[in-house]
């Protein structure tokens, strides 16, 4: 299925009630077996901004859609020249105590799968290696021809030696590694082939408007089928890419707890709904549960 470019979502509904107690997520958890699934919102304390939270980068910012990616030449010059910029600060950023939380979570026997609709790696430099990355990572990049794929690092020194004078500077970081670049510094950018092929090569991730690899969504679907409860961390869940598994463990009965600043468009299928930053929630948690088991030693 292909993911529609949704970009914004206002509920038609009045909104449903929301709590700042941890008590009910804590009983969720307690119990174990519970899969995450993870947003940009978990991200915004490492210094990473969401789309749609109150300074969300769509208030300024369009993002790149799959459809213009692979018909503009002009297009995929103006995501390379700024993303060039903006992947060097996502590379920099350290996973915060919400990535730590939910690996310590992981560790624990709580946490049986995350899927993670982020690019920036965070969960895997936290210690969850094993993260489900739903929409791919800016690690990687793919050739759209020969399919090869390469480290984000080795295009980096090639998009160096191409523009030796680039003096671009990147003012605003946005959550697919984009920047705000002017126009005539954009204009002056050289973006370079596939080494092997001389193809057009794009970042492994999923843009708007791009179908989620099949079987990646069918490792997703298992992980919720497989737990007790699904926990959804910091994700206004606008997109259906993400939905669609809140909606597929609601379906079959399971307890689904929200942790987001604001509402989402899962709200409905939720149980509890917690309204509080996710470090913070997410580190008292894991304390919470540590007292608990110390309790029942």
């Amino acid at each position: 299925m292909r993911t529609r470019p949704t970009l914004s979502w206002t509920s038609a509904d009045a909104p449903l009630p929301r709590t700042s107690s941890l008590d009910e997520l804590t009983a969720v958890v307690a119990r174990g077996r519970v899969a995450v699934l993870s947003g940009a919102g978990l991200s915004t304390e490492s210094g990473i901004p969401d789309y749609r939270g109150e300074s969300g980068s769509l208030r300024r910012h369009t993002p790149m859609t799959y459809d213009e990616f692979v018909t503009s030449a002009e297009g995929r010059q103006r995501y390379w020249a700024r993303s060039h910029l903006g992947w060097r600060t996502i590379a920099r950023a350290d996973p915060n105590d919400g990535h730590r939380a939910v690996t310590t979570l992981r560790d624990g026997g709580y946490v049986s799968g995350v899927i993670t609709q982020n690019v920036d790696g965070l969960h895997q430099a936290a210690g969850t290696a094993d993260a489900v990355e739903l929409h791919g990572s800016l690690d990687r990049v793919v050739c759209l021809d020969c399919r090869r794929t390469s480290p984000r690092a080795e295009l980096d020194r090639r998009l160096r030696a191409a523009n030796p004078g680039f003096t671009g500077a990147a003012t605003r970081i946005n959550p697919d590694g984009d920047v705000e670049l002017p126009a005539d510094v954009v204009r002056g950018f050289q973006p370079v082939p596939c080494a092997v092929c001389a193809g057009v090569l794009k970042p492994d991730v999923v843009f708007f408007g791009e179908n989620v690899p099949r079987p990646r969504v069918e490792q997703c679907y298992r992980l919720v089928d497989e737990s007790a409860a699904l926990l959804v961390l910091g994700s206004s869940l606008t997109v259906m890419s993400g939905l669609r598994f809140v909606r597929h463990a609601a379906n079959a009965g399971k307890p689904v707890v929200i942790v987001n600043r604001g509402e989402t468009r899962g709200d409905r299928y939720a149980s509890v709904r917690v309204d509080r930053p996710l470090g913070p929630a997410l580190t008292e948690l894991v304390s919470r549960l540590g007292e608990d088991r110390g309790r029942t030693a």
